[in-house]
């Protein structure tokens, strides 16, 4: 072969190697647009229920506007009950408190509580801090109580310090 033969040799390798790897990455990118095309026709063509819900927290009773997607997800964590964001974190912080209890138990729990937040509370405030300043009083003489008879006090036979003799 003569030195040009192989020059054109070169380049014709060359080309191609280079056509084919550009061939190559159109396929690649006309692949990728095809499989797009494809999920924008199932999305277009799947229906998605967008609507607009009011649902009410069993617990609290606060109303809020979801979509029914995200009502079934939060009732489907809740053991059926639909559950505000405010009220979902008491009740997650219940099941971690106590890890053996059930949800159904614990979103009864919370249920409970504010109801009777709700009986008390919103209809008589200077009777709640009353009834709250009263268990802060029971609780602390408890406590002093408990205290007194767990822990038996050591009694002072004689004194720790000996007498000083000032005369030497």
């Amino acid at each position: 072969m003569a030195m040009h033969e192989i020059a054109k040799f070169h380049y014709f390798c060359n080309t191609w190697i280079w056509n084919n790897k550009q061939r190559l990455l159109l396929k690649a990118v006309s692949d990728l647009s095809s499989e797009i095309e494809k999920y924008i026709a199932l999305e277009s063509s799947s229906t998605v229920d967008d609507q607009i819900k009011q649902a009410e927290c069993e617990c609290c009773g606060l109303k809020e506007d979801c979509t029914s997607d995200y009502i079934t997800r939060v009732k489907g964590c809740h053991c059926g009950k639909w559950v505000c964001g405010l009220c979902s974190e008491p009740v997650n912080e219940r099941l971690y408190r106590a890890p053996y209890t059930a949800m159904q138990d614990a979103v009864s729990f919370h249920r409970e509580f504010c109801q009777q937040f709700n009986c008390t509370t919103r209809l008589n405030p200077k009777l709640s801090l009353t009834c709250a300043m009263r268990d802060i009083a029971k609780r602390s003489h408890e406590n002093r109580s408990s205290r007194n008879l767990s822990a038996p006090k050591i009694a002072r036979s004689s004194s720790c310090v000996p007498k000083i003799d000032f005369k030497h």
